[in-house]
């Protein structure tokens, strides 16, 4: 199994660097042949997300779909999968970031009572309390 950084993903996904997308499109379709994985880690989806709305101007919605797709994709190992999908939910559902989503699950998860935050747009997810 290969660790992927974010910008190959960005490069795959958006293919706007021509070299750099060739590049990484042989990468992930040579892997794939192959029958390997490429893990993908919940840094890298959370910068994945920033990346893409920030620079990308992607709506939530197109965020949404791609992270659907990148969960579903057989050749991508997803860390921490399970909250993963759950924080993809969350992101769908509401205002929240995914990366906020991410954190008050894996926070969760660690056996934390909940995930302190003064983000209010937080506040009516489970999981958090706002300061």
């Amino acid at each position: 199994m290969i660790g992927l950084d974010t910008n190959i993903l960005v490069r795959y996904l958006v293919q706007d660097e021509p070299d750099q997308a060739r590049r990484a499109t042989r990468l992930i379709e040579q892997t794939e042949k192959a029958g390997d994985r490429l893990f993908v880690n919940a840094v890298v989806l959370c910068e994945l997300v920033w990346v893409l709305e920030s620079a990308y101007d992607f709506s939530r919605a197109e965020i949404a779909d791609t992270l659907d797709k990148l969960f579903r994709a057989a050749t991508f190992e997803i860390d921490e999968k399970d909250s993963a999908w759950w924080a993809l939910g969350c992101y769908r559902a509401g205002r929240a970031d995914f990366a906020d989503c991410l954190i008050g699950r894996l926070n969760g998860q660690a056996g934390c009572e909940h995930t302190v935050t003064f983000d209010a747009a937080l506040k009516t997810i489970a999981g958090f309390a706002t300061l």
